[in-house]
């Protein structure tokens, strides 16, 4: 096998064995950690941590660690938060937490620059053009990866099947299911009680058990990689130029006009995995459906991202953007309405699966990048793209802000993490119904200042070509695809 592919596979697997452990654990934190809110607050301090590490972390530990021991340093980071789960507590969890937010953004960080350096070394090599190389690499990459989602939450639904506490849930503890929750957490006295210790102790063993696979995995087989440092120095910015161009891109009124639409896919992931997983599928069906209920999600998401990347072209991003908003308000009203029943398991379904059609226009139209990432990357990717922006074909940033990609995508990311901050920060304080407000008022927001940006676009360059708006600064039509 040539050298370049087997460090490849070996990257991919690795991170596949690895977030097989974190997408599961990550699912089931609303549930499995309810107490006094325990398992969202942990996700709180999760991403508050990920978008510092982002700004000042990655270049750093690169530079003296190299890529590949990068990878390894960070993927303990996260086998940390597995074993966290073990004895679950705010002694340990939040500190885990903490620990996995500081090595997440240094671990993408050097997978981008690995893949890419690898990309073109062997272009230079073989005498290929660098970015279909870069590109291929990443399209393997995200391939064998964003089958984690999958894998983690089929184990935990598998594992947790198993419990003796399930039992047919009373007419009684269903009046606190659904968007008018009695906010706590020991009312539903079945579907929401915690699995055995055993059961907890075999889950988070196994994702423990990969998380440390994975990370012998990228020790003993994938090579250390070595590039003209020099070279590289002159050619990228310095980071404080960077950290600052973040700040100063919100000068543009278009970028602060795209704040709510940035958040809001922050909220809108938020409360699908850490209210409607408990409120609805833990509390009225147990705490095993959750793992089924994200695997539709994440399905539905990934084809629908490969699609609508490939369909933009032809539709343009306002009825993409129009359609999303649609389906996300449907569901957002049937969550209000709906009473859950364990009779009805198809609206359990049924909700994840339109929210993650929804979820993939918000995230291929908004920041696309060229492997469809789904909102397994999405969730934990937040430096990425200082390093291979590109690779990033463009979306609505790439094309709005084509000068300034790298503060561009900086702040699509501070700002969707932002928006998680918050909406797991305030999640065990307000009943469903008030937080289903709140994603449905940042939606209406979101769609007028996006709107506003399409408008002002509209106005800058009336008649435009496309062909000609990049040469002269400007945005590209709205039918520039992925």
């Amino acid at each position: 096998m040539e050298r370049n592919l087997k460090n490849v596979l070996v990257i991919s697997f690795g991170f596949l064995f690895l977030f097989t452990a974190y997408s599961g654990l990550q699912s089931l934190q609303s549930s499995l950690n309810a107490e006094e809110g325990l398992g969202v607050a942990s996700l709180s301090v999760l991403y508050a941590a990920l978008t510092l590490s982002s700004m000042f972390l990655p270049p750093i530990i690169i530079k003296k660690l190299g890529c590949k021991w990068t990878i390894v340093v960070s993927m303990c980071c996260y086998i940390a938060y597995s074993l966290g789960n073990f004895y679950a507590s705010w002694y340990t969890l939040i500190p885990t937490s903490m620990i996995l937010g500081l090595g997440g953004a240094p671990l993408w960080s050097a997978k981008c620059t690995y893949l890419t350096i690898a990309g073109t070394l062997y272009a230079e090599k073989a005498g290929k053009n660098a970015k279909d190389i870069i590109s291929q690499y990443f399209g393997i990459f995200f391939l064998v990866f964003q089958t984690s989602g999958i894998w983690g939450n089929l184990i935990s639904s598998l594992i947790l099947s198993q419990s003796s506490n399930q039992g047919e849930i009373s007419e009684d503890n269903l009046e606190c299911c659904g968007a008018y929750d009695c906010l706590t957490d020991t009312t539903n006295s079945t579907g929401s009680e915690r699995p055995s210790n055993s059961l907890i102790y075999t889950l988070v063993g196994v994702y423990t058990a990969s998380g440390v696979l994975a990370v012998l995995l990228v020790m003993i087989f994938l090579d250390q990689i070595k590039s003209n440092q020099a070279e590289t120095e002159k050619e990228k910015p310095s980071f404080w130029s960077t950290f600052l161009a973040t700040f100063r891109h919100l000068k543009d009124k278009r970028q602060c006009l795209l704040i709510p639409l940035t958040m809001y896919s922050g909220f809108e992931q938020a409360f699908l995995t850490g209210d409607y997983s408990k409120s609805f599928v833990t509390c009225a069906l147990g705490i095993q459906y959750v793992g089924y209920m994200m695997i539709c999600f994440a399905g539905i998401n990934s084809l629908c991202s490969l699609l609508f990347g490939k369909i933009s072209q032809f539709m343009g991003r306002k009825f993409l953007f129009s359609l999303a908003a649609v389906l996300n308000t449907s569901c957002i009203i049937t969550v209000l309405l709906w009473k859950p029943d364990p009779k009805q398991l198809a609206v359990f379904f049924v909700i994840p699966g339109l929210w993650g059609v929804s979820d993939a226009v918000w995230q291929t139209q908004t920041n696309g990048a060229e492997n469809s990432k789904t909102w397994l990357i999405k969730r934990d990717v937040l430096p990425a793209y200082l390093i291979w922006a590109h690779v990033v074909k463009t979306s609505l940033y790439g094309i709005l802000f084509e000068k300034n990609k790298e503060a561009a995508f900086a702040n699509y990311r501070l700002w969707e993490s932002v928006g998680f901050v918050i909406a797991f920060a305030y999640s065990t304080k307000l009943q469903v119904y008030i937080k289903t407000y709140i994603v449905l008022s940042v939606l209406v927001l979101s769609m007028v200042t996006y709107g506003a940006v399409e408008y002002l676009e509209a106005k800058s360059s009336p008649g435009t070509p496309a062909a000609t708006k990049k040469e002269n600064g400007g945005a590209h039509s709205q039918e520039t695809h992925m």
